[in-house]
């Protein structure tokens, strides 16, 4: 089966089994479905099985499962949150900088229009004020007025477009870090947010009320892990099912107390940024009002270095704070959530094995771990094979390379889950969009600039000679003509003939003659050779 069609019945499977639960009024997630398919590698559950399992809501196996799989899919870090807060804001800001960067104006009314769009485009960048508000508009454009005025609209649009979305970016960070400046002066400022005061409330408020929320759960978790070592004594069969429940909800228990440590150490590291950006803040401030000072000028290298870096390092107090708001909602603890560890006292002492750290509920169980590690390291493998919330809670991944973290899961649930989407695209360009720039003296070679450097050099020494002779004195141009060529022929052979004559003698009186003496008489009739 190749990976496709491997990929196709996975998700089928996954869609059956949500349509199952969905039948019987229980909606489970596609990631949950598809935690429960990874589960069935190992463990062999058949499909009806792994219905059954997503369907027993008082089961609080299920549930810690279940609050795994929302805390991973749901919670991500500071920096993730960073990242992904600028990504948003560069997708939403996408069509606004298409606007501006693939603009072509040339009368005044469009070239207002530009710079308004520009102003715009800082506001909603910086997050500091609403872009809607006249009077936030009229000081962000004296800010911007102050530093790029309209006058040089013209030489920005003549810029690429990489070269403008740059010098957009520059020009939010500029104009921010002077309205910051204006603001902590009592000078402007209109629109921005009392940062620092919303800070300090919200980031104690929210550090007590997850200290509230452990509390809990660490006396709750107390409390499981007596009646499971009351109940470790009895040999009673009841007792033992009540027993294997107890775990599950210490699990449960464990698990939700780890979440709130994540959560409060994150915040914990919010309020320390929230405190040294304060102190950065007041710093930088008082080192721009030095330089400034009561001058009505300063030269801008001066003073636009310190505005950009203000305006830079303002923005992760924003994300500090969103960061913060968004850890919140995942603070309360559903009816039912348990989670971590099992029964284990760390006062006894944690033993290091192979770069992980093992603690245990009594000595005599230290020992006999530390006797044969390996022996009882599978055995909690087989043991997270029964309880597939034990494989998060005490980050059993490696040893189950066919299950992934949720955290990857996440990346590959991508693959799985969503169908992949395909389409026919075509994209075209102008021929030459600039005008060519080909330099046809330009000489790549060293050895031959250093020819050309010295064949010139050498020029500088010689001296140019010229002469004459007297038949180059006073030089004029002659002609001459000729006659052309004519067609004739010309023969040296013809044919003749010659003849000689030919010789005729006539003898007559040889007969018939009276007298009777005959006289012959002798003719010669041959022609001369000029009559032939």
């Amino acid at each position: 089966m190749s990976h496709c069609q491997a990929e196709n019945v996975i998700k089928n499977i996954i869609r059956e089994i949500g349509q199952e639960c969905a039948m019987k009024g229980q909606n489970v997630t596609e990631t949950l479905v598809a935690f429960m398919l990874e589960i069935t590698y190992f463990n062999s559950v058949s499909f009806q099985l792994c219905v059954e399992r997503l369907l027993d809501v008082k089961n609080p196996s299920l549930n810690t499962i279940k609050m795994q799989v929302y805390f991973d899919m749901n919670y991500t870090n500071r920096v993730e949150l960073i990242r992904e807060q600028h990504r948003v804001l560069d997708s939403r800001l996408a069509p606004v900088s298409r606007e501006i960067t693939d603009n072509r104006a040339r009368t005044r009314e469009e070239l207002e229009s530009v710079y308004r769009k520009i102003v715009s485009y800082v506001l909603l960048r910086s997050g500091l004020g609403s872009p809607t508000d006249i009077k936030v508009i009229r000081e962000a454009t004296a800010a911007l007025q102050s530093v790029f005025p309209q006058t040089e609209l013209a030489a920005f649009l003549s810029l690429s477009k990489k070269e403008k979305e740059q010098q957009l970016k520059e020009l939010t960070m500029i104009v921010t870090g002077i309205r910051l400046f204006n603001k902590d002066n009592g000078k402007g400022g209109e629109g921005i947010d009392d940062l620092p005061m919303i800070l300090n409330e919200a980031i104690p408020a929210a550090s007590h009320h997850i200290d509230v929320e452990l509390h809990a759960s660490q006396h709750l978790a107390y409390r499981y892990t007596a009646l499971i070592e009351m109940m470790h004594q009895s040999r009673n069969g009841d007792v033992e099912l009540g027993q294997t429940m107890l775990k599950e909800a210490l699990y449960n228990v464990r698990q939700h107390e780890a979440f709130l440590c994540i959560i409060l150490s994150d915040v914990i590291t919010c309020a320390q940024e929230v405190e040294l950006m304060q102190k950065e803040f007041a710093a930088e401030m008082e080192q721009i009002n030095n330089i400034v000072k009561s001058k009505t000028a300063v030269p801008t290298s001066l003073v636009y270095e310190y505005l950009s870096q203000r305006s830079s390092s303002s923005q992760p107090a924003y994300q500090v704070s969103a960061c913060l708001w968004d850890a919140l909602p995942s603070l309360k603890r559903p009816d039912k959530i348990i989670d971590c560890a099992c029964e284990r006292n760390p006062s006894i002492g944690v033993l290091k094995h192979k770069e992980r750290y093992y603690s245990f509920n009594s000595k005599e169980a230290a020992y006999m771990f530390a006797k044969r590690p390996d022996k009882y390291i599978k055995m909690i493998a087989e043991k997270a094979k029964e309880c597939a919330e034990l494989i998060q809670l005490l980050e059993l991944h490696h040893q189950f390379e066919y299950l992934a973290p949720y955290s990857q899961f996440r990346m590959k649930e991508k693959h799985l889950l969503q169908p992949i989407s395909k389409s026919d695209c075509s994209t075209q360009t102008d021929t030459h969009i600039l005008p060519p720039t080909i330099v046809k003296n330009y000489e790549w070679n060293e050895w031959e600039l250093r020819r050309k450097a010295i064949k010139l050099a050498n020029l500088r020494q010689k001296l140019t000679h010229s002469m004459q002779t007297n038949l180059s004195h006073m030089r004029r141009d002659n002609c001459s003509q000729v006659y052309l060529l004519k067609d004739s022929g010309t023969q040296t052979k013809r044919e003749n003939s010659s003849n000689v004559p030919k010789p005729q003698i006539f003898l007559a009186g040889l007969r018939g003659g009276t007298p009777p003496i005959t006289r012959m008489t002798k003719v010669n009739l041959t022609r001369a050779v000029d009559e032939t």
